[in-house]
């Protein structure tokens, strides 16, 4: 099952909803913005219990 969640893009920091598979424990993936359509690289993390943990990073962030 996909669950929105909001993020604020690292480029323009306008919010933008994604979708998640919180089925999957770790994943990383690229993403572009849309409003922006720059290249957002978002590093997803569901514990135990389920609660979702999301970092959004540019392109050139470390």
């Amino acid at each position: 099952m996909l669950t929105p969640h909001t993020i604020d893009c690292p480029y323009c920091g306008e919010p933008v909803e994604i979708l998640l598979d919180a089925s999957i424990p770790s994943q990383q993936y690229i993403e572009d913005c849309q409003v922006c359509c720059r290249p957002i690289t978002l590093t997803v993390d569901v514990d135990d219990d389920g609660a979702i943990a999301v970092r959004a990073r540019g392109e050139n962030d470390a």
